[in-house]
């Protein structure tokens, strides 16, 4: 039953609510993007043609991982209406599956990430040297893949049960490792070989398996995490198929929003290395901005998921209500800081004067990509914490597939290549046509996505409101 203090708490109480689990799921979310602006940054330092190696191997990585790692993350909305409704015992045992899971879906992953040249296909004549470099990379992270994708079910489980410091704490300390190690396998110091870019990607295989000990090591230390009873288990068939039904779905969302990054920058490795370096310029800006959102997104979709595990669809939707407010003004002060400071920010990722030229042309749409990317973000958040996956999928599918993806190879490189050029010499003077028409079709993608989504969260909503009615 909704108690009274329930119904009268105002949009700033929940508002408080979800920015007191939101900052440090931020800054955990800030520590691990810094590892790909890292790699960034530190391998264009050592050379155009490793920053190539990252942008497409990267964008290859990154596929994979997202894409598995949301069928993991539907232990959040699973743990966290066990949380709500106080069934303790039930969250340790769906901790335990989501590792074996993860363990599971480790083995799909490193499968995709051993034929590189299937990935290459779309990107035209790539140098013998990017190829192999990008081979080793891959390599490396197959390594990685295990140690990153059961951590996340320690983030998970965090996350669900409003403790999201533990994973933060964690993040925040293997910044200064993937860095130290960097320094040494790109650069060759300490007495190593210079690896370049393959160098990072060894990196972040030793850091991802200390992490990994670290959130182990802390579930099963912490007094917080005892009433849970956290533990691996035998492998449970049902509780297998009720994380797959929830999680492909949401596998499925996050690899489709990923998805418009990495088949752009194979598709923009056809205009040449430096617009492939202004690309991931772009890329990782975008990705370092959307942070923001996802960490108010996941807070307010587990407190959600929490008021409807308690039986509580006032709090539930008034929970949702902030996060959209708050997700509007951050996203509007992100926009903001984008255009004040591009020029100091183009100067922290590249010394190549073409490359930064080509960067700050496309930097003239990433404000407005930012805004739409922020408000589709929490749409698809809200709705995952209702368990509804499968008809935000498809949305997502149809504007950012259809529209955004698709019509910007239309656009930018297929039969109706240039047929933007008009429009982006007036708001993106000077970026490559190839590159700019996929990036204006993504923006466009987004906003429809944004639309697409609210319209769907506010049937749900209501739906579910006439449901605890009756």
């Amino acid at each position: 039953m909704t108690t009274p203090a329930a119904t009268t708490r105002s949009l700033w109480s929940h508002a408080r609510e979800i920015l007191r689990q939101a900052w440090p799921v931020l800054v955990s979310a800030w520590a691990s993007i810094i590892f790909g602006v890292m790699d960034t940054a530190m391998a264009g330092h050592a050379s155009a043609a490793d920053l190539q190696v990252m942008a497409l191997a990267a964008s290859i990585y990154i596929t994979v991982f997202v894409g598995l790692m949301g069928v993991v993350h539907a232990l959040i909305p699973i743990i966290a209406q066990h949380f709500g409704g106080q069934r303790y015992a039930e969250v340790g045992q769906a901790w335990g599956q989501g590792v074996w899971l993860a363990l599971g879906l480790s083995l799909v992953g490193a499968a995709a990430m051993l034929l590189p040249d299937a990935w290459l296909a779309l990107s035209g004549d790539v140098d013998p040297a990017v190829r192999d470099g990008i081979t080793w990379y891959l390599r490396a992270l197959v390594l990685a893949l295990p140690a990153t994708l059961v951590f996340r079910t320690v983030y998970a489980l965090g996350t669900a049960v409003s403790r999201p410091k533990t994973v933060m704490m964690i993040n925040l300390a293997s910044v200064g490792f993937k860095f130290a190690f960097n320094w040494i396998f790109i650069f060759g110091k300490l007495g190593m070989p210079a690896l370049g870019a393959a160098g990072a990607g060894l990196s972040t295989a030793m850091v991802g398996w200390m992490t990994l000990c670290a959130g182990l090591w802390a579930i099963y230390h912490d007094p917080y995490y005892l009433r849970f009873r956290p533990q691996l288990g035998r492998l449970h068939w049902p509780s297998q198929k009720e994380l797959l039904r929830l999680g492909i779905p949401m596998g499925g969302s996050y690899l489709i929003e990923v998805c418009a990054f990495s088949f752009m920058a194979l598709l923009v490795a056809r205009e040449g290395m430096f617009v492939t370096g202004g690309h991931q310029i772009m890329a990782n800006l975008a990705a370092l901005s959307y942070m923001m959102p996802m960490a108010v997104g996941i807070a307010s979709a587990s407190l959600t998921a929490q008021a409807i595990g308690a039986r509580d669809p006032h709090r539930a939707r008034k929970t949702g209500q902030a996060g959209i407010t708050l997700v509007a003004l951050g996203a509007a002060l992100t926009a903001t800081v984008l255009v004040v400071a591009k020029a100091p920010i183009l100067r922290l990722y590249t010394d190549d004067m073409q490359v930064a030229i080509i960067a700050a042309a496309l930097l003239h749409l990433l404000p407005w990509f930012h805004l739409c990317d922020a408000m589709q973000c929490i749409g698809s958040y809200l709705l995952r914490a209702y368990k509804v996956a499968v008809v935000p999928l498809i949305l997502q599918i149809f504007a950012l597939t259809g529209l955004g993806l698709i019509g910007g190879w239309w656009l930018g490189f297929g039969p109706a290549a240039g047929a933007l050029q008009p429009l982006l010499a007036r708001i993106a003077p000077g970026a490559p046509t190839g590159a700019g028409s996929m990036w204006l079709m993504a923006l466009s993608g987004l906003a429809l996505s944004a639309m697409l989504l609210f319209l769907w969260y506010g049937h749900i909503v209501r739906v579910h409101a006439r449901a605890r009615q009756a």
